[in-house]
């Protein structure tokens, strides 16, 4: 407890240091920075020892309410999502002195982007720390308002305004069912502290009705659809490393609260197959729609936001499926998919980290968003480039990275659906399992299509031509570290499993079946007879086939290799407008999707002659709209203007009408009291 403690002063340390960094930039780019950097050291050492020595510590602080302290938990869950937080800080600690000198000169404080990002980070380390409702709550909102103001830093532009105030509102309404989840609890134990909620004797139905708020005031934050409207517009606008906290880390901590409260509070003997069910479809349609909305955005930044949409999906997958077996009297299996949500929740904050601060240097070395605009880059940004193409290896999940690992997991539990005893759910989690499978189809395609367009072929602008390479020794280090885990974590899992079978056994008291340990190379989560998997073995061979491969291409290098001009089909030397773009090479799975998108073409001709038969110019223009804005958030705004002015009426200006509504509303709520 007391490194995890540390952890949080070191973070708020950080933002109230760097209050004086409007006259001092270095107090933001080294002295807070560097704080930032103990805060994720402390936090290692804190939750890695919860992790692995797999004790509970237990510490309250007499800061609360007069007859409720502030109760402190740290266990192997909490443990584990710290060291998460944790990775992702190192990395931005390093990364941040250099990326944030573009605003020392800009018309924003940078003392409030210090203040906030300090804050945000206290915040999610307290979320992880808190042991009861009340301190709970305080702790999420200190985070939820933070980020508020992180979203709306360059508030200038109108777009700014509008995608913090979409944050803040949908925040601010899961924020209020999570505590009505709460408060069925608390109505039930006998108390706010996470002990005496544990306790609580509820009825099926106050258990399902306390599910379903804290999937939805929980999976706001996460951006489970269809609760995700706020992150593609909320991400890209932010400053870049916070993008990657918020990406890669405060939606986990989001993932967090829901498991300790489903899986922890409510407890196992109170699941239904509903529950699981309800949590596999949300998770299925969020990584499906994330994925496929995400091929068709050309904005970097709102592109890997739609990517965690998907893979937040596929975090819930894990979840949902875990949730079948457990409430099946399974489970063994269940800790399957449990283990492997957390180990995709852990692969996610690593890799979408990565991308995001990747995206955060090409932006702002080309000053462009979107990639239509960019090329070449791999030719004036190499590291750079490798580090990005790591990262999109990674979250495409192909071996022997860390994306391949988690949903190799996730497909293990849904292919032991044979165990359930419902015939209907044998036959559903097939499907589910198939659609995971197509959205890891159509993100290896995004991210083909990223990279390619990105650093590949030739500068598609001005500024992508006069990209310079990123000299920051820091920087580049701080995505190196996270390209480094991405490797680590694919080609040695069965250690980080083991570790995670702790917090499974810690939450529900099982893990994985006996005939699962193979050994450190081996990764067998059910048994070596039904499936394992070797990512040393694999590197092997893929080196192999590449040797070869080689050989056979190059046989004894008799011949010298000479660069040539591709073939330019008579036009002369390519050029840049001559390239296959974004929109180009997500056009087929736009037709073959037509009727999930809301896709908006025009094409605009400039014709001059005097029957206007010379074409001198084409324009197209492509959009493509989120089905859930028109079918869902659009209505219920329609709903919440009718009813807005419906009870405007009540609104009279006359003082003697208002304390008559002050008398009746007491006197109702010392009825419902009493």
């Amino acid at each position: 407890m007391p490194f995890t403690l540390l952890a949080v002063i070191f973070s708020l340390a950080s933002g109230f240091v760097g209050l004086g960094a409007d006259r001092h930039p270095r107090l933001l780019r080294h002295t807070s920075f560097g704080l930032l950097g103990l805060s994720g050291i402390a936090g290692l050492l804190g939750g890695g020892t919860a992790l692995i020595g797999g004790v509970s510590l237990d510490f309250s602080l007499p800061l609360g309410l007069p007859w409720l302290a502030w109760h402190l938990h740290l266990d192997a869950l909490a443990g584990f999502f710290l060291c998460v937080i944790s990775v992702v800080l190192l990395a931005v600690a390093l990364f941040g002195p250099h990326y944030v000198q573009e605003y020392e000169h800009g018309p924003h404080p940078l003392s409030l982007l210090a203040l906030a990002t300090g804050l945000f980070i206290a915040g999610m380390q307290l979320v992880l720390l808190a042991a009861d409702a009340f301190f709970f709550m305080i702790a999420w909102e200190l985070m939820s308002v933070a980020s508020y103001f992180l979203v709306a830093y360059s508030h200038e532009h109108a777009a700014n305004r509008h995608a913090a105030f979409i944050y803040l509102l949908m925040a601010e309404i899961g924020a209020l069912l999570i505590i009505l989840a709460y408060g069925v609890l608390v109505g039930f134990g006998d108390g706010f502290t996470f002990e005496q909620m544990r306790h609580a004797e509820l009825t099926p139905l106050w258990a399902a009705v306390a599910f379903v708020l804290a999937m939805a005031g929980f999976g706001m934050k996460a951006g489970i659809v269809p609760l995700h409207a706020w992150l593609p517009e909320a991400h890209p606008v932010a400053p870049s490393h916070i993008s990657a906290l918020m990406s890669g880390v405060m939606l986990k901590v989001a993932v967090y609260g829901f498991i300790r409260f489903t899986f922890d509070l409510v407890g196992p003997e109170h699941f239904h197959w509903g529950w699981g069910v309800a949590v596999l479809v949300a998770g299925a349609a969020s990584a499906v729609l994330g994925v496929l909305y995400a091929l068709m955005q050309h904005n970097l930044k709102r592109l890997l936001a739609y990517h965690s949409v998907e893979n937040i999906g596929i975090i819930f997958m894990g979840l949902g499926l875990a949730l079948l077996f457990y409430s099946d009297g399974k489970p063994t299996l269940g800790a399957i998919g449990l283990i492997a949500a957390l180990y995709h929740t852990l692969n996610h904050a690593i890799f979408k980290s990565l991308l995001f601060l990747g995206a955060g240097v090409i932006l702002q070395r080309t000053h462009e968003s979107d990639i239509e605009h960019m090329g070449g880059l791999i030719h004036r940004m190499p590291i750079t480039a490798v580090w990005f193409l790591v990262g999109c290896i990674s979250i495409s999940a192909l071996p022997p990275f860390n994306g391949f690992v988690s949903e190799w997991l996730t497909y293990q539990a849904a292919l032991q659906v044979s165990s359930l005893d419902s015939g209907v759910l044998r036959s559903f989690v097939p499907v589910t399992a198939a659609m995971l499978a197509l959205t890891g189809g159509l993100a290896a395609a995004c991210f083909v299509k990223v990279f390619g367009v990105v650093f590949l072929g030739k500068p598609r602008s001005h500024h992508a031509h006069r990209a310079r390479r990123l000299e920051s020794t820091s920087a580049l280090a701080g995505m190196g570290w996270l390209a480094g885990l991405c490797l680590l974590l694919g080609i040695l899992p069965t250690p980080l499993v083991r570790l995670l079978e702790g917090v499974s056994l810690q939450l529900t008291g099982a893990g994985l079946p006996e005939s699962a340990s193979r050994g450190w190379l081996w990764l067998a989560p059910v048994s070596p007879e039904n499936a394992s998997y070797a990512a040393l073995l694999v590197m092997l061979a893929m080196g192999l086939a590449w040797l070869l491969s080689y050989e056979w291409l190059h046989p004894g290098h008799e011949h010298p290799e000479r660069q040539a001009y591709p073939w330019d089909c008579g036009f002369g030397e390519l050029n840049a407008r001559m390239q296959y773009t974004a929109s180009a090479f997500a056009m087929p799975f736009r037709r073959i999707f037509a009727d999930t998108l809301i896709v908006h073409e025009d094409i605009d001709k400039n014709t001059t002659g005097p029957d206007q038969l010379k074409v001198t110019g084409i324009r197209y223009h492509l959009h493509v709209s989120d089905l859930l804005w028109l079918w869902f958030y659009e209505p219920v705004a329609k709903l919440l203007h009718w009813a807005v002015r419906r009870v405007g009426k009540i609104q009279t200006g006359n003082i003697r009408v208002y304390l008559g509504y002050s008398f009746f509303t007491l006197i109702f709520l010392l009825w419902v009291i009493s």
